[in-house]
C-alpha cells in the first residue's frame, strides 16, 4: 500500500516536501508548477517560443521580446537560463487553472520533465492534495 499524505506540503519550506513516488501526480494539485522554472533556450525552441534560426541572435534581444509577450518574466544573461512567466497567483502560465495540468506536457521543458530528480530537495515533492 501506498502512502499518499494527508496534509499539503508548505511550497516555502522544502523540510515539509513528501518523498517522491509516481502515484503522488495522481493525487496532487499541481504545486510543483508554481515553482520558478528555468528554461534553456533549447526548451523554449521544443515548446515553441522561439525558433531554431534565433540561436544565432543575441540572447538577450530574445529575453525582451518573450518578456513583452509575458511568455518569460527574468533572463540570467550569465547562464543563459530564462524564467518562465507565472500568473498572479504563481502558477505556471502554462498550467490549466482548472484541471491542474500542464498544457504543453509533451513540449514541456526539461525542467519539468526531471522534477523531482533535480530541484530544490532532490527526490521530495511539494505534494499538495487535489
Amino acid at each position: 500500500m501506498l502512502y499518499i499524505p494527508e496534509a499539503s506540503a508548505d511550497i516555502e519550506n522544502t523540510a515539509t516536501w513528501a518523498k517522491y513516488h509516481k502515484q503522488l501526480c495522481q493525487h496532487c494539485d499541481a504545486s510543483c508548477c508554481s515553482l520558478p522554472v528555468e528554461v534553456k533556450a533549447t526548451d523554449l525552441i521544443r515548446m515553441g517560443l522561439m525558433d531554431e534560426f534565433e540561436l544565432e541572435e543575441n540572447l538577450k534581444f530574445i529575453a525582451r521580446r518573450l518578456m513583452k509577450q509575458r511568455l518569460v518574466e527574468h533572463f540570467h544573461s550569465r547562464s543563459a537560463t530564462f524564467i518562465l512567466a507565472r500568473m498572479a497567483n504563481g502558477d505556471c502560465i502554462f498550467l490549466d487553472s482548472h484541471s491542474r495540468r500542464c498544457t504543453m506536457y509533451d513540449k514541456r521543458p526539461d525542467t519539468c520533465r526531471n522534477h523531482p530528480k533535480i530541484g530544490p530537495r532532490s527526490g521530495y515533492c511539494a505534494f499538495s492534495r487535489k
